[in-house]
C-alpha cells in the first residue's frame, strides 16, 4: 500500500494519531528531509524503525522506479513531506500515478494544508479557488503565468519564497491592478504566524516596510467584470489611452485593469471598433 500522510505545518500539536501510527509503525518512509522527520518524531514523543529513503523534488523522478519496487514487492510504503500534503507543490503525483498504474493501494492519512488554511484566514472567496503553486522565478516568466490569469474569477492560492514575494507582489500589481483584494500568510500555525489583508498595493507597500522571513502563502482574490461598462465606452478608453502614446496592446492591458473588464472583451470591442472603421 502507498501511505501519502499530511505532516503538521509548524505546530505538531496538529499531528494526528492517524500521522503517529503510520510512523511508528512503518518499515519503509520516503521522507523530503530526513532531519525534518527525525525533529517531528522527537516533538511527538515517538520513534520510527523504518528505512528511510531521501525523497525530494531534485531526486523525485530518480527515485521512482526504486520506491514502486518496493510496493510492487509488497511492502508497505509511507510518504510524508517536510510539511503539508504529499503531492501539492511536493513530490507524490508520480508516484501516486505509478501505484495506481501497478494496481496497488492508494491510501492518504488527511491532515495540514497550507492551502486550504490560507484560504481561510484569506477571508476571501471560499466556494470556488485554484491553487497555482509557485509563480515563476523570472519578472517575463511571472508576467507571462499572471497575464493568463488576469481573468480568472475563482480566489488564487500561491507559495511563494520570502525573498522573491516583493518581486512576485509588484507583477500581480502590475498585471491584475492595486485593487485586487489579497492576503499573505506568513509562517502558518506557527509561533509567529501572521495575517496580512489589504488590497494588493497595500500588501506591496507592506512587504516595502519590512525583511519578511519564512514560509509564504499568497491569496489573491478573483476576477470580478465591471458589467456597467458598455462596448462604447471601453472604446473610448482604449482611445484615450492611445492617445497619451500607449500601443494598442498595451492600451486594451491598461483598460482591462482599470475598469475591470475582462481582457478579452475590450480586445473584442476593439476588434468590432476596427471593422466598422474599415467600413467607413
Amino acid at each position: 500500500m502507498l501511505i501519502l500522510a499530511a505532516t503538521p505545518l509548524g505546530n505538531p500539536n496538529d499531528a494526528s494519531d492517524s500521522l503517529k501510527s503510520a510512523i511508528t509503525g512503518a518499515k519503509y518512509i520516503a521522507a523530503e528531509d530526513s532531519r525534518k522527520l527525525t525533529r517531528l518524531c522527537s516533538d511527538l514523543g515517538i520513534r520510527y524503525e523504518a528505512k528511510v529513503i531521501s525523497y525530494f523534488e531534485g531526486n523525485e523522478s530518480d527515485r521512482l522506479e526504486e520506491l514502486t519496487e518496493i510496493l510492487k514487492t509488497g511492502n508497505d510504503l509511507l510518504v510524508v513531506t517536510d510539511a503539508g500534503m504529499p503531492g501539492i507543490s511536493d513530490p507524490g503525483y508520480r508516484l501516486i500515478r505509478a501505484a495506481i498504474e501497478n494496481k496497488i493501494q492508494v491510501k492518504v492519512i488527511p491532515g495540514p494544508s497550507a492551502v486550504t488554511t490560507a484560504l481561510l484566514l484569506s477571508g476571501l472567496p471560499s466556494d470556488r479557488f485554484c491553487f497555482e503553486g509557485f509563480l515563476p522565478r523570472t519578472s517575463g516568466a511571472r508576467n507571462a503565468a499572471l497575464e493568463e490569469l488576469a481573468g480568472e474569477e475563482r480566489t488564487m492560492i500561491f507559495f511563494e519564497a520570502p525573498h522573491r514575494i516583493l518581486e512576485s507582489l509588484e507583477d500581480v500589481e502590475k498585471v491584475f491592478g492595486g485593487n485586487r483584494s489579497g492576503a499573505i500568510c506568513r509562517e502558518i500555525t506557527k509561533t509567529y504566524e501572521e495575517v496580512v489583508r489589504g488590497s494588493i498595493s497595500e500588501l506591496v507597500a507592506w512587504a516595502k516596510s519590512k525583511e519578511i522571513l519564512g514560509e509564504i502563502t499568497l491569496v489573491v482574490g478573483g476576477f470580478v467584470a465591471n458589467k456597467n461598462l458598455d462596448e462604447a465606452e471601453l472604446i473610448k478608453e482604449v482611445l484615450k489611452f492611445e492617445a497619451a502614446g500607449f500601443s494598442r496592446k498595451e492600451a486594451i492591458a491598461e483598460v482591462a485593469k482599470v475598469t475591470a473588464v475582462a481582457k478579452r472583451d475590450v480586445f473584442n470591442a476593439m476588434v468590432e471598433h476596427k471593422s466598422y472603421e474599415g467600413k467607413v
